[in-house]
């Protein structure tokens, strides 16, 4: 399987209107590793889990196949950046404390990639995966990104976002399985902010290279009827999360 680059022409609006991870998260994943000394974020786009792991880890890599995205990735003094596949890291055997894949696994060759976190964790190492569908709002704007994505976009998602749909409970994930709690990223965006999100979503970017418009454009009425008078509203996304551990 060839990188699939979805984002790279758009890893500006990426960066600016993607929603943050919850802290909870992160403390947990390193809670459950031996130490703390080095974790690995895989397809860390912009490095938004990347900078999240400095508050639980010594050093973090972050790889992405997207050089425009990794070129859009905030600095940090514990991150090293690199270009690189998800099957081909760059990072020594048994190096690492915790491999973390958000919102991208499904892209993946994941027979290739697993096997290259098996070699790259350590002795009961951790791999947490994780994705989240669509927005949870009011019932109105809910109904509305649900009619945007089905059956406006419904012909431009590719394939594989199917195992997002299933929650990622469809995939393969050859390692010992590690029940988890709930965490829900939320954040407060105004209407602006959501449009911008979903502008970002590579069906829409599809969308545009294919029929030379943006679909958001006839929209905007609708979502600013749907969104109503408040400046900013609370937006949450339910995160569904497997964590593994590798035995050597």
């Amino acid at each position: 399987m060839t990188f699939q680059d979805h984002f790279s022409n758009h890893s500006p609006a990426y960066s600016q209107y993607r929603p943050r991870y919850p802290d909870a998260l992160f403390i947990y994943l390193a809670s459950l590793c031996g130490d703390q000394q080095q974790a690995w974020d895989c397809a860390t786009g912009n490095g938004q889990a990347a900078l999240s792991l400095t508050q639980c880890f010594r050093r973090v890599v972050a790889t992405d196949a997207s050089e425009a995205q990794i070129q859009q990735a905030a600095p940090h003094p514990r991150v090293t950046y690199r270009v690189s596949p998800a099957a081909n890291s760059g990072l020594g055997d048994r190096s690492c404390d915790l491999i973390t894949v958000a919102q991208a696994l499904h892209w993946f060759d994941r027979t290739k990639f697993y096997l290259e976190a098996n070699r790259v964790l350590k002795a009961n190492g951790i791999l947490a995966v994780w994705c989240y569908q669509l927005i949870r709002t009011s019932p109105e704007l809910d109904a509305l990104v649900y009619h945007y994505f089905d059956a406006v976009l419904g012909e431009y998602w590719p394939p594989e976002r199917r195992l997002i749909e299933a929650y990622y409970q469809t995939i393969d994930f050859p390692f010992e399985e590690i029940e988890t709690p709930n965490f829900t990223m939320t954040t407060q965006w105004s209407l602006d902010h959501l449009l911008g999100y979903l502008n970002t979503w590579s069906a829409t970017q599809r969308y545009i290279a294919q029929q030379g418009q943006n679909p958001l454009e006839s929209m905007h009425t609708a979502f600013a009827e749907a969104w109503g008078k408040p400046d900013t509203r609370s937006i949450c996304w339910p995160l569904h999360l497997r964590v593994g551990k590798v035995h050597h």
